[in-house]
């Protein structure tokens, strides 16, 4: 199905028919002969211009009326409309039909060349179709603008010189003459199609029967070329046209620079073929490319029509599907741009400034006018542009625009450089190139003068001389695609010389076989061809093309294989701008990074990213529906970055490493010896243990003294056992942990306290007893004797060690790693604690005992505080408690309220040890250390005094007991008196006595 543009193209020309029918009822014949030349060469082709007394204007006066029909395409069939004009009808057939001559039919030799004053055409055996942009696409209406001299000519040029090569040629086409018919479309779709009709005149059948000539003679229609196949278009919106026709009438057409990868649908377009790769390869190789610069944000740009779109649309869904490039714009260049398109354009290409890289599908026109706008705005060097071939290395793009355009990089496909070519080209000259019409016109642009009075450069004040040079007088610079002009010519070539072979084999020349050459026979032995472009097969031929060497050859649809060169556009240390080949691509991209230079002298590779990568430890946070921008989040806390887009958490005994990108052990930690927390408590302990062992020494040493005899000898050594432990525990308590030392912690922790107050204990209940029983009778109670007292005191110890042991049963002593203790926010100061198994529950239980043991003792040590202090150690053994117990409350909100401190283990190891001393020290101080002075320092006063009966003992200790209340009763002085005359009798003043009772029977 044709596209709506053709219908639209077909109107207008309807159109104009009309229009000129009109001008033929005003008889205006000069409006007529300049507005449509065509039309009125095809209705009286003559050498010169008919007098106008011989073409009658009018209605009543048109002698000539040759029929008008217009072609009109739907689905696959054409048909060709005639207009319901009564009396206008025009042929589009080339009749003889003068005012003063009878009809005759004209050979092809015969034909008036005027005919082809827009065409070239060469006469031939076997005649191809050629069509090149030789003029640019027209402004405001008009089709065709200034004359394109690479593009144009040196195209069209190329497709002559393989001709002629051909032609010399012994072995290729022997004895057959190729010819050509050589169109220019203008580098518009439109315009092209108009003039590809030319190549199917000879397929439409004539009909002469209404026409007739002035004399009354029918019309004989001169014979048209038949167009065997086309080489051409270039863009591929032209070909794509044109295609749409040539399909019809089965004309193999081969492009030399059509890359649009619709053309490879082989099922709308399946006499189309091609000697460059499709854009679908060359899509994939500049995205290569971009990947290989690490860009990952670019914008696209295209100018409108097939070429164009079709080359960005596969760009876009190459990178989607491949993942790794986003688009940020995508904007189109219209056909026909307003003044300040491109201004606008380069300027909505700067609203995602992150975007630099440009991929550009666009015709040559529309770079130069892009980058043209780019200088205007002042951003020479911002963008960094990516051209597709219709770029490739051609030089009119860039002139006066090289500072802008630096750094391009560009693609091609594989080429070589035909030297004899350019031999070719530089001969030519306005006496040796009649056949080129247009030749003349570029003989004036190349050189910049003007040929006679009716040259195209009116305003140039140079004139002509016509022996300027070709590479003399102006540079010369063979255009990119001359060798692919010339593949396709060989290549229709070589499938005439196959087909000839095949049908006229032993014939020379043209068989009857050939003489009307089957389009759909021709097209299957041009998708056979295969010959090397360095040396055509079964061809001698002058063909040099260079060191390039590569094979032209068809897949099923007319492709021709992926190879490209890629260029950039550098300015060297000598301010010469140059196209420097930086790599190449065959199926995977091979580019030599260390020659690229994007600004003078500077080869370091710009950014054209949406996001910077992210930091190693930070994932990526990607904006929604845009792939390639993110922002970058750190992976906090004990998280790692697993992948490019996640951050997990380590396990809980692992933290992560400096990088966040894997996890590492948690350090393991203990407390040290050589730490400030536990210096202290050893320091003490130490002074302990030396102070408790040069007590126990001097007990031993003064065992049989009354002082050591009046304290219950017994009791105090299961005392100072109490306190020895309970400096000892400091050490188990710093150690290392292992099953020993845990087991140590757990029988020791809280063993030596419950030695001490069971001890303690024992001995303020006795003396309570003792006393209470005074109260009541003058017999002594029962269980107060040394072996008494041991027995209860380790019945008292038992009950410690009996939940040790049940403990030990219940959860064996083991050790682990805490790694929630000082599992800090920043992980790099985490530590995992190496402890013992003995929780805070277990703890309390452990001490727990000893702590009621020792508040007992202090209820205890409270009841016998009104015992004279000259009865043995009640009121020290008082003292002690009130320490012991000021000490542990002080003990209990250190303990338990650091319990979330970072420095816990510290903190609680440090309390408790430091407090299992200071009890062992007010014990030891307050019971143990006077009397050490007094054996040591004072021996006279450690000396047995007369002993008193328990009748005696209990007597004074209630007379002490009533005096104490009267004391309280009574003003002093009363008291004192009191206390005189109710003792002087009965009780002699002494000295201070250390009573024993520890003799008394129980």
């Amino acid at each position: 199905m044709l596209s709506e543009q053709m219908k639209k193209l077909f109107e207008a020309k309807l159109k104009s028919v009309q229009q000129f029918l009109e001008e033929c009822e005003t008889g205006d014949a000069e409006a007529l002969k300049f507005r449509f030349p065509c039309c009125l060469r095809q209705l009286c082709p003559i050498q010169e211009p008919v007098p106008q007394e011989n073409i009658r204007v009018g209605v009543r006066r048109w002698d000539c009326l040759p029929r008008l029909t217009l072609p009109w395409v739907t689905g696959d069939s054409m048909f060709w409309l005639v207009p319901s004009l009564p009396h206008h009808r025009c042929s589009h057939l080339p009749v003889n039909c003068t005012a003063s001559q009878k009809p005759a039919v004209l050979t092809d030799s015969q034909q008036p060349q005027q005919e082809y004053a827009h065409s070239i055409r060469l006469d031939g055996d076997i005649i191809l179709g050629g069509l090149f942009p030789v003029h640019a696409r027209g402004e405001r209406g008009v089709p065709c603008g200034e004359l394109k001299k690479e593009k144009g000519i040196h195209r069209l040029e190329a497709m002559l010189f393989a001709i002629d090569l051909i032609n010399k040629d012994p072995e290729l086409l022997p004895n057959v003459t190729l010819g050509a018919r050589i169109l220019d479309t203008c580098s518009r779709d439109t315009y092209a199609l108009e003039q590809s009709l030319t190549f199917v005149q000879a397929l439409i059948e004539r009909d002469g029967s209404d026409v007739r000539c002035a004399n009354g003679d029918p019309p004989i229609f001169a014979k048209p070329d038949k167009v065997v196949g086309v080489i051409g278009a270039s863009a591929s919106s032209v070909s794509i046209m044109v295609a749409n026709i040539l399909r019809l009438f089965k004309i193999p057409q081969i492009s030399y620079a059509s890359t649009a990868p619709e053309l490879s649908d082989n099922t709308r377009y399946d006499f189309f073929s091609r000697v460059v790769p499709p854009d679908s390869y060359q899509a994939q190789a500049m995205l290569d490319i971009v990947t290989a610069m690490g860009w990952n944000y670019v914008s696209t740009l295209a100018s409108e029509g097939n070429y164009g779109e079709s080359g960005v649309e596969a760009f876009v869904q190459i990178s989607r599907e491949s993942g790794g490039v986003c688009i940020a714009q995508s904007l189109k260049i219209p056909r026909e741009p307003r003044p300040g398109e491109f201004d606008k354009i380069v300027l909505r290409l700067l609203e995602t400034p992150n975007a630099r890289a440009v991929i550009m599908f666009a015709n040559e026109d529309d770079i130069r006018r892009i980058l043209d706008a780019a200088k205007r705005n002042n951003l020479t060097g911002h963008f960094l542009w990516v051209g597709s071939d219709s770029w490739g290395s051609k030089i009119s793009p860039v002139v006066q625009q090289e500072r802008v355009a630096e750094g391009a990089v560009t693609i091609l496909p594989k080429r070589a450089s035909v030297d004899a070519f350019d031999r070719y080209f530089k001969s030519r000259s306005l006496s040796n190139n009649r056949r080129n019409v247009w030749f003349a016109e570029f003989w004036e642009e190349n050189f910049a003068c003007k040929l006679g009075m009716h040259g195209k450069r009116p305003g140039s004040p140079k004139k002509c001389t016509g022996l300027e040079k070709v590479g003399r007088d102006s540079t010369y610079e063979q255009e990119g695609k001359v060798q692919f002009v010339m593949d396709a010519v060989y290549a229709m070539a070589h499938a005439l010389h196959h087909m000839h072979r095949e049908l006229c084999a032993g014939y020379p020349g043209l068989c009857p076989r050939m003489a009307n050459i089957d389009g759909k026979e021709l097209l299957a032995h041009i998708r056979a061809v295969g010959f090397n472009v360095g040396k055509p097969q079964n061809c001698k031929s002058q063909l040099n093309p260079g060191s390039a060497g590569t094979p032209v050859t068809f897949n099923e649809n007319g492709d021709a294989p992926g190879r490209y060169d890629i260029f950039q556009y550098q300015i060297n240390n000598r301010s010469v701008a140059e196209y420097k080949v930086i790599g190449h691509w065959t199926n995977q991209l091979h580019l030599n990074m260390e020659v690229l230079q994007w600004t003078t002298g500077n080869s370091s590779l710009p950014p054209s990213v949406c996001s910077l990568p992210c930091q190693t430890g930070e994932r990526k946070k990607v904006v929604k529906g845009v792939s390639c921008c993110w922002h970058c989040e750190r992976c906090e806390g004990y998280h790692f970055q697993a992948s490019e887009f996640t951050c997990e958490l380590c396990p809980y005994e692992k933290r992560p490493d400096q990088n966040r990108t894997g996890c590492q052990p948690i350090p393991i930690i203990k407390l040290e010896w050589h730490s400030p927390w536990a210096l202290l408590p050893v320091f003490i302990s130490v002074l302990g243990i030396i102070a408790t062992t040069f007590v126990i020494v001097t007990f031993v040493r003064h065992n049989d003294t009354p002082i050591v005899r009046a304290s219950g000898r017994e009791m105090s050594y299961v005392l100072l056992t109490g306190i020895f432990l309970c400096y000892i525990i400091t050490f188990p308590m710093i150690a290392a942990p292992d099953v020993v030392v845990c087991s140590f912690r757990r029988i020791f922790l809280g063993l030596g306290m419950c030695f001490s107050y069971a001890a303690l204990l024992t001995k303020t209940n006795r003396i309570h007893r003792i006393f209470e029983q005074g109260k009541k009778a003058v017999t002594a109670p029962r269980f107060i004797s040394p072996a008494s007292q041991l027995v209860i005191t380790f019945s008292l110890i038992s009950v410690q060690l009996l939940g040790v042991l049940v403990w030990f049963a219940a959860d064996p002593p083991h050790t682990f790693v805490d790694y929630g203790e000082q599992r800090t926010q920043d992980p790099g100061n985490a530590r995992g604690v190496l402890k013992c198994d003995i929780s805070d529950l277990s703890l309390i239980c452990s001490l727990g005992y000893s702590i009621l043991l020792m508040v007992t003792c202090t209820v205890y040590a409270i009841k016998t505080r009104s015992v004279p202090e000259t009865f043995n150690e009640a009121k020290p053994i008082g003292f002690t408690m009130y320490t012991t117990c000021i000490i542990w409350l002080a003990f209990i909100p250190i303990f338990f309220g650091t319990a979330q401190s970072a420095e816990r283990m510290y903190i609680q190891t440090a309390t408790l040890t430091v407090s299992l001393s200071l009890s062992a020290s007010v014990s030891l101080g307050m019971l143990y250390m006077p009397k050490v002075y007094i054996i040591i320092f004072h021996p006279e006063q450690n000396v047995p005094k007369r002993k008193r009966s328990f009748k005696a003992i209990v007597t004074a200790a209630t007379m002490t007991s009533k005096l104490s209340q009267l004391a309280a009763e009574r003003p002093n002085g009363e008291v004192k008196t009191e206390l005189c005359e109710g003792v002087e009798a009965s009780v002699p003043p002494t000295k201070n006595t250390y009573v024993s009772y520890t003799n008394h029977a129980m």
